[in-house]
Order: structure tokens, then C-alpha cells, then sequence
């Protein structure tokens, strides 16, 4: 029996499928600080340090944390991420795709490519929709407690994860098969069957490289924003995006009706390659 192509939709999350940071539905007023002040404080610490803007990030969550006698630990994570706004349709989203997957002979997985924490996407509602969740965690000790940032996600980290859903290597540890040399044909999900969707800076160099080797990397924004609409109109300009659309997942939607359009090229693509083998 043939197997049904895997086609990857692989989502940035905040400013993607949630309007805000994630840190922003709960973490930073556990902290009694306003969105502006941590974020301020924190690019305070990556530019007077000259450090990653992601590890800064994970820094001033610890310290303050540790002010403010806040424990941090993995089930208070997933408490604050119960909390978190996502945009109009994402509920019932990955529903959607899936069955109009199922109904054009293709199977759907969805996946997270994200600079946030892991911890908290585990505690969304959405959390049971993806195959695996790659974004940044912390090392705990034996209470239970953060000690230490274990993965930072910056966009670098991002491009990697890419060749990892490629290869179907599902560990954020593994530096050594995802560097290994690989035949096409026993590649899980090539670059022609993903679906990238992110918003900004952290997921330029990943759209650029899923565009760039025959997949579709889509830009979305927030419908309330227009300097977010500027950015992904500037994306496109640039050939960064095949598509920019507002961030709305409703059957509706554009969103919709891209990702159905770009599933339906992708399997009659497929379907094209299985004739073209005939002796």
C-alpha cells in the first residue's frame, strides 16, 4: 500500500497563533510589571551585556522571579500557559486542516518552531495538536526548581529544527544524525511538503530556507496591527514569504483557503513524481 505524503505546517507561536508574548498572560504580572517593563529591562540586559536576546529573556524570568518568591517550576509554567490569548480560530484550526488532509489523501502533522518556552505551549489549550514542540526550556534540580536556561531558540537554533522535522528527529539534544548525510528518498517530510508560518525577525532565515528549497513560508499578522501588516508586506516585497495573510485560522479565512491551496499543489506535485517513474 503507498504511503500518504506528510505534509508539515510548522508554526512560530507568539505574534503567530497568539497575539502577545506568552510571558505576557500571567508570568510578568505573578511579577508586578507591566509588558513594556520587563521587555525594556530585558533588552537592557542583551544590549549592555552584548548577549543573546533569548538567554536575557530567561535570565530576568529567573531573577525575578526569584525576587518576587515565585518558584519556577514545570507545572507553574504550564499553569500560565492555560491563560494564554490565541487568535481568532486556532482552536478549532488544526481540525480543520487535518480532516481536509484526510480528504485529499494526505497526512498533516503539525509542529512548533518557537524562541518561547516549551513549558508554557505544553500548558495551551492547543498543546495535544502538535507531533513535537521545539522551543526553549530550562534545566530544573532535583525540587523541581529552574537552575539554569537548557535550550535558548534563537533564529539560528530555529534553521535547525527545520532539518530535524526533515529527518524525523525528534530530540532538541541530537547534534550528530541531524548532521548526518541522508538520501532524499528516505527523508521524512522534504522541504517541498512544509508549511512555515511565523510573523518576525526570529523567523526570517527558517522561511527563507523552507522558500528557498521548494516549500511555502507563509507570513501572518496581527488584523489590528498595521505596522504588523508593514512587516509581513515588507517579507513578501522581499521574497522572504510566498504568502502573507491576516492571523485569523476560521474555515473562512484566507489563512484557510492558502494552506488548502498549497496542500492541493503539494499532492498533485506528488502525484506528478509517482507517474513519472513508470518503465
Amino acid at each position: 500500500m503507498r504511503r500518504k505524503p506528510i505534509i508539515a505546517l510548522i508554526y512560530d507561536f507568539d505574534g503567530t497563533l497568539s497575539p502577545g508574548n506568552m510571558q505576557e498572560f500571567g508570568f510578568i504580572q505573578a511579577i508586578g510589571q507591566t509588558p513594556e517593563e520587563f521587555w525594556s529591562k530585558s533588552d537592557g540586559i542583551a544590549k549592555g551585556q552584548d548577549a543573546s536576546n533569548i538567554l536575557a529573556y530567561m535570565k530576568l524570568m529567573f531573577d525575578e522571579a526569584r525576587a518576587n518568591g515565585i518558584r519556577l517550576t514545570r507545572e507553574g509554567f504550564r499553569r500560565y500557559g492555560k491563560d494564554i490569548k490565541l487568535f481568532d480560530g486556532v482552536r478549532d484550526w488544526f481540525r480543520l486542516v487535518n480532516e481536509y488532509g484526510e480528504r485529499h489523501g494526505v497526512r498533516i502533522e503539525h509542529y512548533i518552531n518557537s524562541s518561547g518556552l516549551k513549558e508554557i505551549i505544553e500548558g495551551s489549550p492547543i498543546a495535544r495538536e502538535f507531533k513535537h514542540i521545539f522551543a526553549g526550556t530550562f534545566i530544573y534540580d532535583e525540587k523541581g526548581e529552574a537552575e539554569w536556561p537548557g535550550i535558548a531558540v534563537d533564529y539560528t537554533a530555529k534553521t535547525q529544527f527545520l532539518f530535524k522535522i526533515q529527518k524525523g528527529i525528534f530530540s532538541s539534544r541530537d547534534a550528530k544524525r541531524v548532521n548526518e548525510s541522508m538520501a532524499d528518498e528516505n527523508k521524512r517530510i522534504p522541504f517541498t511538503h512544509m508549511i512555515y508560518f511565523g510573523d518576525g525577525d526570529t523567523d526570517v532565515p527558517s522561511m527563507k530556507i523552507v522558500n528557498m528549497f521548494g516549500g511555502n513560508a507563509i507570513a501572518v499578522f496581527n488584523p489590528e496591527d498595521p505596522r504588523k501588516r508593514g512587516v509581513a508586506q515588507k517579507l513578501l516585497r522581499q521574497g522572504r514569504v510566498n504568502f502573507i495573510t491576516p492571523a485569523v485560522y476560521t474555515r473562512e479565512s484566507r489563512t484557510f483557503r492558502v494552506v488548502c491551496a498549497i496542500i492541493d499543489r503539494i499532492k498533485a506535485d506528488n502525484e506528478l513524481k509517482l507517474l513519472a517513474r513508470y518503465k
